[in-house]
């Protein structure tokens, strides 16, 4: 929380709505949102707080922010979402990490997906996955994500597209652990 915090400061340069934005309550903090000409920076502080504290009127602002180009934005607002526990997370942050216009950016939907472990976490983890593996493909972090998320879920759903990734220099050792996560929780009794 600090590092965005910290961030989000240095983005605002000094400015002495950053203070107020702070020390605002829920219910201000849910009007910034809506109020016209605010900076990027000062919106993602009151949504991310809005999330941080459980408040649902930051689902959409932190979905916005989920989908943006800036990584360090993507994952706070990935941290904030995973604290919210809105249901809709789910399923957002599926059809983000799903989306082939926007795969440079679905590194943090996919890794939101895995930490919420919700139903459709490894349908669209398997989805993207296989779509990555291509040859030459250029998004091997987002797939890097997708196995890694993949094992620690243990859906033995996603046993194939392991199996195939383990043909990937990038993927290989990261799909054998995964498939042996798949193994171990088809031995253990739930």
């Amino acid at each position: 929380m600090n590092d965005v915090l910290e961030r989000l400061r240095a983005e605002a340069s000094r400015a002495p709505e950053y203070e107020a934005l702070l020390a605002a309550g829920p219910d201000g903090l849910a009007a910034s949102l809506t109020e016209s000409g605010r900076p990027l920076w000062a919106r993602e502080l009151a949504a991310y707080r809005l999330g941080l504290a459980g408040d649902r009127r930051a689902f959409e602002p932190l979905v916005l922010l989920l989908n943006h180009r800036d990584p360090p934005r993507c994952e706070a607002a990935a941290q904030a979402l995973a604290v919210l526990g809105d249901p809709r997370t789910a399923r957002a942050a599926a059809a983000l990490a799903t989306n082939e216009l926007r795969t440079a950016y679905a590194l943090h939907p996919v890794r939101l997906l895995t930490a919420l472990r919700a139903p459709e976490s490894a349908p669209a983890l398997i989805r993207t996955l296989g779509r990555l593996l291509a040859p030459n493909d250029p998004y091997w972090r987002v797939a890097l994500a997708c196995v890694e998320g993949l094992g620690a879920l243990a859906d033995q759903r996603a046993r194939e597209v392991l199996t195939r990734a383990q043909s990937h220099p990038r993927l290989a050792v990261a799909a054998t652990a995964a498939l042996r996560a798949l193994d171990v929780s088809r031995r253990t009794p739930s």
